[in-house]
């Protein structure tokens, strides 16, 4: 399945919802700290419900250490500077997504680090600004998994 990559989330609710999404999809998440919040915090846990027990979440001290682990894997983040529209690739099942904090985006030289084609972009009109965190994983996630059939998830 997928891997999603949360660099250094901010908001609480966000990264909760973004764990019941991944359990219930069966995406594997990545926290990259500095986190905004501490993984106990009351709001995380309520929007993420009692998913967290089902969810894969490991947590890394840096960017680096964290793409260490998918090296050879192709990797597709996320931001409004993004050249490719998210729904013109064929995803595959060992994709990564990144995303960046919710108030800054991905820093540029992450961005930048990424193949130009594989900087994704949701569709937006000309003067809005961003979608929220977990709404765009989510429509993210579900493309992926709505191309490769929803696995055993239907």
């Amino acid at each position: 399945m997928f891997d999603v990559v949360l660099y250094q989330p901010e908001i609480p609710p966000n990264t909760g919802n973004i764990i019941r999404l991944c359990a219930n999809t069966g995406a594997r998440l990545y926290l990259v700290k500095p986190l905004g919040f501490d993984l106990d915090d009351r709001q995380m846990r309520r929007a993420g419900l009692d998913y967290h027990e089902f969810a894969k979440i490991s947590v890394y001290d840096s960017w680096t250490e964290c793409a260490d682990r998918f090296k050879d894997r192709r990797l597709f983040a996320l931001s409004t500077k993004g050249t490719q529209r998210y729904d013109l690739i064929t995803y595959r099942h060992d994709d990564v997504f990144i995303f960046g904090p919710e108030t800054r985006g991905l820093p540029a030289a992450l961005l930048e680090s990424v193949p130009k084609e594989q900087r994704l972009r949701l569709p937006m009109l000309p003067e809005s600004r961003s979608l929220n965190l977990s709404n765009t994983v989510a429509i993210i996630v579900y493309e992926a998994w709505r191309q490769l059939g929803f696995g055993n998830g239907v």
